[in-house]
């Protein structure tokens, strides 16, 4: 069988929630296959995150270099290329940085490459079997690849569950001297901070988001009555800021802010990789949409198919009961 790699995202010395995930998808594909993290970057932060990691992961894959301070695709796709087996698998978070590493990756290492992954229906005569979706959603697309050659896979975030497993004392190997110079065309410049808003998104055990299917502006008080009657905040998808319904502060996805709430309500929410992609620490996903087809329910804990605008009112009052509060 050939070894699993999972590149690892991590900010300030800390791994990216998608490491655990990458473990499961990877447990997927085959649970006897050789498993190790590769971590680029440079400085202090690199070898906290390294250690972190050696509970998790047998074997850990360093790459230091100072032009990988900030994650340059371009230049780690350099270095991957000198490094990686022949015929092996490389599995990256389907988020922003890793749709922009993984495609070239598979060119370079003449693999086959499959992005935004929701499922693995394991290995049968030498092909990897994997599911996508199609046509945001409403399609599931069953895929085979000739493993033999080398596979590159991005996985939803989301799609595969954290699941708990026993400490494993993994080793740190130095591949820093292996990568040789590194040259890219592009470099990085500056990082712009979004203005904060009234409500901290980030900051709330519980959220009430909206999408698309509220409708329209005037409807985004039904979901404010549940936040408020569940002590949550509102936040939303795309959508509902493209039309000026709420503010970009209280967004959520990969042009939004990053949360990791416990409980988190998708209310008419379609559930894009773009919006899971700002969904971090396992919350406990409860989804309504009335589209029984809608690609939420492939990662939501509790589906509920109803109209939210009918349903949301019920909950509140329902919510309001439980808790003493008086109805009106």
């Amino acid at each position: 069988m050939a070894r699993i790699f999972a590149y690892i995202l991590h900010k300030a010395g800390v791994a990216d929630d998608s490491a655990a995930e990458l473990i499961s998808a990877a447990r997927a594909i085959d649970p006897s296959a050789p498993l190790t993290a590769i971590v680029t970057g440079f400085g202090a932060d690199l070898d906290v995150v390294c250690s972190g990691l050696r509970a998790s992961y047998a074997e850990i894959w360093k790459i230091s270099n100072e032009v990988l301070a900030y994650p340059n695709a371009e230049l780690i796709r350099q270095a991957l290329v000198k490094i990686l087996p022949a015929g092996c698998v490389v599995l990256a978070a389907h988020e922003h940085f890793g749709i922009d590493l993984a495609p070239g990756l598979s060119i370079k290492t003449n693999a086959s490459f499959v992005s935004d992954v929701i499922a693995i229906e394991g290995i049968e005569d030498s092909h990897l079997k994997l599911v996508r979706q199609e046509f945001g959603g409403q399609v599931s697309a069953h895929v085979r690849c000739d493993i033999a050659s080398g596979v590159v896979i991005t996985i939803r975030p989301g799609a595969f569950k954290q699941v708990e497993n026993a400490a494993v004392n993994g080793i740190v190997v130095d591949k820093s001297s292996e990568i040789g110079a590194l040259t890219a065309r592009r470099r990085y410049l500056e990082t712009i901070v979004a203005e904060a808003g009234d409500v901290d998104i980030t900051k709330h055990n519980v959220l009430v988001s909206v999408g698309r299917g509220i409708q329209e502006k005037d409807n985004i008080g039904i979901a404010k009555e549940l936040a408020e009657a569940l002590g949550a905040a509102v936040s939303c998808s795309r959508p509902v800021v493209d039309a000026k319904w709420l503010e970009k502060s209280r967004q959520v996805g990969s042009s939004g802010k990053t949360v990791k709430p416990k409980v988190y309500l998708a209310c008419g929410i379609s559930g894009s990789f773009q919006h899971l992609a700002g969904l971090k620490g396992n919350p406990f996903i409860i989804a309504i949409n009335k589209n029984p087809k809608a690609p939420i329910f492939q990662v939501a804990d509790v589906g509920i198919v109803d109209d939210i605008l009918e349903f949301l009112p019920e909950l509140t009052t329902k919510v309001q009961e439980a808790r003493g509060v008086s109805v009106k």
